[in-house]
């Protein structure tokens, strides 16, 4: 009896699920979280997606490491609540759902200006120039108030122009449901440019550019079509943005911005096309969570994105896929109660290290609301032998634990790594 097996061709059915899924997620989203705090943290989520991944156009896909990408969205920004006041003193009429187009069209722009001087050069000196030519943007928005509004920056009202079919973006649902389809549209078309023959040498030209030019192609062309492509889709984001948020400051061209989408880029994974979507959600719990219930949120970051570099330099997304490697070969099984013991423990020296920080912090910053401060639960005393030698405990039994566990760990990987490796050549044979 033979078996039969059925293909579908042209269609990618896991391909079609995953989109689909992304779909209904980006749908009822608002649905499951009906806060304002979530729909906020949604909306920020959603065009930060887009920055994230057009990004990633340059580090991830082309290994071009930016320091200034914040320019492009930044200034797609301005360009877009400039339109929508205009647009509301009737200089001329555009509908609000077009707005973010004319902050691509700006990202566009100045791309096209600014890139074919910056990817002249590639590796480290064009780190250099993003870097510099962020600076310039940035101190231009403090010498020009009249187009960058100042310190106060520039203030917008969304919600101009006759309502259409009910619906006038007042609400921050219908603003939301505005950046989802944004967000959907534009992930599918930079997903859609990665299998592209421009996307496919410009992989080429991140891995080996003397090849690639030895075949006759201009690396520096391929460099400068993908950093147009990448300054359009930002300035999408960054139109998005203006919408949401109704005001645009200096800020969003600083080199702390960039900073940010390029720690979060690859916290998330630059590696893989799914990891700036990660690190865009990183990245709203960062600003928005993790900033509200502690003043050292920043150093957080800065050693998770230490630890990260060390030990996972591919991101969590890489994280992701080697254990689907695992599941699929049926071992998980054999790992989660050591991924349990891992997090126990690396929970428990956590809590003693931040509890050490946070007294630091409170000693630095809130001197003045005395020596006891609040800490999971427990009141803590800044100038108390106790409170510091029980966290001082804390911590180093945590760090104690979390390495026997973690050499036990490593054996267990190593195990079913090998078990792997031999299943693989056992199919190979067959």
């Amino acid at each position: 009896m033979t078996k039969q097996f059925y293909e579908f061709k042209p269609y990618n059915i896991g391909r079609w699920l995953v989109w689909s899924l992304y779909a209904l997620l980006l749908i009822v989203a608002p649905l499951l979280f009906k806060s304002s705090l979530a729909l906020t943290m949604l909306s920020q989520a959603g065009y930060l997606v887009i920055i994230c991944l057009s990004y990633n156009i340059l580090l991830g896909q082309g290994g071009m490491l930016s320091f200034g990408h914040a320019v492009y969205a930044g200034l797609g920004s301005f360009l877009a609540v400039h339109a929508m006041n205009l647009a509301a003193k009737g200089a001329f009429y555009i509908p609000l759902p077009l707005i973010p187009l004319v902050g691509g069209l700006a990202g566009l722009f100045f791309a096209v200006l600014l890139g074919y001087v910056t990817t002249k050069k590639a590796g480290t000196t064009f780190g250099m120039i993003t870097l510099g030519v962020g600076e310039l943007v940035f101190a231009m928005s403090l010498m020009f108030p009249e187009f960058f509004g100042g310190e106060g920056g520039i203030t917008t009202n969304r919600a101009y122009g006759k309502p259409v079919w009910g619906i006038n973006f007042g609400p921050q649902i219908q603003v939301y449901y505005l950046i989802a389809a944004y967000c959907f549209i534009c992930t599918a078309a930079m997903f859609a440019f990665t299998r592209t023959p421009l996307g496919r040498i410009l992989n080429a030209v991140r891995d080996n550019p003397e090849r690639v030019e030895f075949i006759g192609y201009n690396t520096q062309r391929v460099r400068y079509y993908a950093f147009i492509i990448a300054g359009f889709f930002a300035g999408i984001g960054g139109g998005l943005a203006a919408i949401n948020s109704e005001i645009v400051t200096a800020e969003v061209v600083s080199g702390v911005r960039s900073g940010s989408l390029l720690l979060f880029t690859f916290l998330g994974g630059a590696t893989f096309f799914f990891g700036p979507i990660i690190g865009a959600g990183l990245l709203v719990l960062a600003l928005i969570l993790l900033s509200e219930l502690t003043m050292a949120w920043l150093l957080y970051v800065g050693l998770i994105f230490l630890f990260m570099v060390m030990y996972a330099p591919g991101g969590i997304a890489s994280l992701i896929m080697m254990n689907l490697r695992v599941a699929s070969f049926g071992k998980l099984k054999a790992l989660w109660v050591g991924y349990l013991a891992l997090a126990a423990t690396a929970l428990v020296a956590l809590s003693g290290a931040a509890a050490m920080v946070e007294m630091v912090y409170h000693l630095q910053l809130n001197a003045a609301l005395g020596p006891e401060l609040g800490f999971m639960g427990v009141r803590l005393n800044a100038l108390n032998f106790n409170s510091w030698f029980g966290a001082g405990l804390v911590l180093l039994t945590g760090l104690g634990l979390f390495e026997l566990t973690r050499r036990q760990f490593l054996a267990q990987w190593s195990a079913v790594q090998g078990e792997i490796e031999t299943e693989i050549k056992r199919r190979e044979l067959l």
